[in-house]
C-alpha cells in the first residue's frame, strides 16, 4: 500500500507540472511584457512560486479530506486482511491521527512547489525578445530532451545502486522505486519523439493529410504532450506492475498450495484468524479418526510459539514421513529424504522469511528454549512458506514431545484410500464425530478456495488505488488537450475558414489523443514489467521475506495498453467538442 501510495504520488506530481507548465506558457506573452517594464526575474519566480503554494495548500486540504472519507470506506477491507493474517481485530471508526494529516499536508505542498520549480524558472528565465515566440520554446525544449534523457539514466542507475544496499531497509526500496520511476519517465519524451517520427509516414498512409497533421502537431508540441504522455505511461506502469505483481504471487501460492497440501482432508480447530490454530485438538478426535477404514494414512502436526535467542517464534512439528519431498526449497543438506532423515536425528527446516529475518543459513543452528533447558536444532533446510510473513521452524513431532512433554495435536491431515471421495468423507466425519469441539473439516479443494479467498480479498483495496492512479492520469491528458486547444484556437479558426469539416475536426483531435495513448501504452509496457519486478524483488521480499515466481501474463500488457488508448481518447471528447462550437471568424479573433 506504502508502494502504491508513492506512485500515485508521482503521477500526481505530473499532473501538477503539467499545470503549472501550462500556466507559464499561457502567459508567455505577459511574462515577456512584464520583463520589459522593469519586473525581475527573481519576482517572477516568487509569483509562480507562490501560486503553486496556493494551489498545493487547497489541493493537499482537500486530499486530507478525501483521504479521511476513503479511511472510512475501506477499513472493512483493511480489518479483514489483519483478521485474515494476523489477529482478530473490531475496528469500527477511523481515528485522526494529527501526525498523519500534518504529514498528509507536508507532503502535498512539498510535492506541488517541488513540480512546480521547473516552471517556475521557466518563467523567471524568459527573454523579453523571445516571449511572443513559440518556436522558441519548443526549440529549447527540443535541445533539452538529450539532457533529460541522460538525467533519467543517472536516476535509473542511481535507483539500481540503492537496491543493491543490503538489508531489508524498505526505505532505500521505496526511494530506490521510486528514482526508477521518475527515471524512465524522463527518458519518455526522447522516446516519444521517436516513436512520433516513425510513425507519422503510417498515419500519412492510413489517414492521409489529417495524419499527418495529428502527428506533426504532437511533435511541434513535444514540451506540453510529453508531460502528458509520461503522466499516463506511469499511471498504466503502475497498473501493470501491480497486475503482474499479483498475478504472479497468486501464481506463486497456487504452486506452493500444491506442493504443500498433498493431504486429502484437514482437520483443525477454528482459530481468531484465518493463518493458523494453536488451539489442540481433542484427543478423543484422533482415536475415532484412526478407527475410519477409509483412510489411508494420518499425519499430525503441533502447531505453537517457542522462546528462541531471537525472541519468540512459531514452531510446528510434524510426522509427515514425506515432508522433505513435499517442500520446495531454496536451499537444503540433500534431496528429501535426506532432509526428513535430518529431522527424525534432530534438524530443522526453517521457512524463507524466518531466514531472511534472522539471517540464518543451512548448517547453522538455532537455538531454542524448551522445559529442559536450550537445545541446538541444526538447520538442514530452508523452504519456501507464504503462510506469515513472520516465518516458522518445523520439526519432527517425536523430538519436540520429547523436549517439550507435550502430546497435543493442532491440525490433522487424512490421506485417503484410492477412490474415495474427499467431500462425503468430510461429510461422514462432521456427521459422526462425537466431541464437544467446532472442528474445521475441509476438503483440500475447500482449503485451498478459503486460501485464494483470503488472498484475493487481501489484494482488493490495490484495485481503488490502481484506479485512482489512471484517474489522475486521465485528467492530466485532458488538462493537456484542452489547454493545447486553447494556444491553437487560431489556427483551429484558420483551418475552418478553409474549409475543414466538423467531422475531420474530430478526426484529428482523436487521432492526436490516440497516438498520444498509445504512445504512452507502449512506453508503459516495459515500464510495468520493470515495476514488477521492483516490486517482487525488491519491495515484496524486504517488506515480508517471500520469493515470488514472476508469472508474466500477456494479458495484462493488451489491456493496459488498451486503457492507455482508451482514456486518451476519452480525454479528447471535450476539447473536440469545443473546438468544433467554435466558429471561423471567434477562433481567428482569439487573443
Amino acid at each position: 500500500l506504502s508502494a502504491l501510495s508513492l506512485l500515485a504520488l508521482v503521477v500526481g506530481l505530473f499532473l501538477i507540472y503539467n499545470t503549472m507548465t501550462f500556466s507559464v506558457v499561457q502567459r508567455r506573452d505577459l511574462f515577456g511584457a512584464m520583463r520589459c517594464l522593469g519586473v525581475t526575474r527573481r519576482e517572477l519566480f516568487l509569483l509562480v512560486s507562490g501560486e503553486a503554494l496556493i494551489v498545493g495548500m487547497a489541493g493537499s486540504a482537500l486530499g486530507i479530506g478525501l483521504g479521511i472519507l476513503l479511511g472510512k470506506n475501506t477499513i472493512g477491507m483493511v480489518s479483514q486482511t489483519i483478521n485474515d493474517l494476523y489477529f482478530t481485530t473490531t475496528v469500527q471508526a477511523v481515528e485522526l491521527p494529527v501526525e498523519s494529516l500534518i504529514k498528509g499536508g507536508v507532503i502535498g505542498v512539498l510535492a506541488t512547489l517541488g513540480a512546480a520549480l521547473p516552471p517556475a524558472m521557466e518563467a523567471a528565465s524568459v527573454e523579453p525578445r523571445l516571449a511572443l515566440s513559440r518556436s522558441g520554446l519548443e526549440k529549447k525544449a527540443n535541445s533539452a530532451l538529450w539532457l533529460l534523457a541522460g538525467s533519467g539514466v543517472i536516476l535509473i542507475i542511481a535507483g539500481y545502486l540503492l537496491f543493491q544496499i543490503p538489508g531489508n531497509y524498505l526505505l532505500f526500496g521505496f526511494g530506490g522505486t521510486l528514482l526508477v520511476v521518475v527515471g524512465i519517465a524522463a527518458l519518455a519524451p526522447l522516446f516519444m519523439r521517436g516513436f512520433l517520427k516513425l510513425l507519422r509516414p503510417v498515419t500519412v498512409r492510413t489517414f492521409g493529410i489529417l495524419g499527418g497533421m495529428a502527428a506533426g502537431n504532437l511533435l511541434n508540441s513535444i514540451s506540453r504532450t510529453a508531460v502528458a504522455v509520461s503522466a499516463l505511461m506511469v499511471a498504466v506502469a503502475v497498473t501493470i506492475g501491480i497486475s503482474l505483481m499479483i498475478d504472479s504471487f497468486r501464481f506463486t501460492v497456487t504452486q506452493w498450495l500444491e506442493q504443500s497440501l498433498q493431504s486429502d482432508v484437514y482437520i483443525s480447530v477454528p482459530g481468531f484468524n484465518a493463518n493458523s490454530s494453536l488451539l489442540p485438538i481433542d484427543p478423543r478426535v484422533i482415536e475415532q479418526i484412526r478407527k475410519r477404514d477409509d483412510i489411508r494414512r494420518i499425519d499430525t502436526l503441533r502447531a505453537t510459539r517457542v522462546v528462541s535467542q531471537f525472541g519468540e517464534i512459531n514452531l510446528s512439528a510434524s510426522d509427515n514421513p514425506q515432508i522433505g519431498e513435499e517442500r520446495i526449497f531454496k536451499e537444503a543438506v540433500g534431496s528429501g529424504e535426506q532432509i526428513t532423515e535430518a529431522m527424525r536425528n534432530g534438524g530443522a527446516i526453517i521457512s524463507e522469511p524466518l531466514a531472511n529475518r534472522l539471517d540464518l543459513h543451512i548448517g547453522e543452528t538455532i537455538e531454542l528454549l524448551t522445559p529442559s533447558g536450550a537445545k541446538a536444532f541444526p538447520i538442514a533446510g530452508v523452504y519456501y512458506d507464504y503462510a506469515t510473513s513472520e516465518g516458522n521452524i518445523t520439526i519432527w513431532r517425536e523430538v519436540y514431545t520429547r523436549w517439550w512433554a507435550d502430546d497435543a495435536v493442532t491440525a490433522i491431515g487424512l490421506r485417503l484410500k484410492n477412490g474415495i471421495n474427499p467431500d462425503e468423507t468430510v461429510r461422514d466425519i462432521q456427521k459422526k464425530l462425537q466431541t464437544d469441539q467446532n472442528l474445521l473439516v475441509r476438503a483440500n479443494a475447500a482449503l485451498r478456495q478459503d486460501v485464494m479467498e483470503v488472498f484475493d480479498r487481501t489484494f482488493a483495496i490495490t484495485a481503488a488505488l490502481r484506479i485512482l492512479a489512471t484517474m489522475v492520469a486521465i485528467i492530466g491528458i485532458l488538462s493537456t488537450l484542452m489547454l493545447l486547444q486553447i494556444e491553437k484556437q487560431r489556427e483551429t479558426g484558420i483551418l475552418k475558414a478553409l474549409g475543414i469539416t466538423g467531422n475531420e475536426l474530430w478526426r484529428l483531435v482523436m487521432l492526436e489523443t490516440g497516438l498520444m495513448g498509445l504512445i504512452a501504452g507502449l512506453l508503459a509496457a516495459p515500464t510495468g514489467f520493470v515495476l514488477a519486478i521492483i516490486l517482487i524483488r525488491v519491495i515484496n521480499l524486504r517488506s515480508f521475506g517471500w520469493t515470488i515466481l514472476l508469472s508474466a501474463n500477456p494479458f495484462a500488457f493488451i489491456f493496459a495498453v488498451s486503457i492507455a488508448v482508451g482514456a486518451a481518447l476519452l480525454a479528447g471528447v471535450i476539447p473536440a467538442m469545443r473546438m468544433n462550437r467554435l466558429s471561423a471568424a471567434e477562433a481567428i479573433r482569439y487573443e
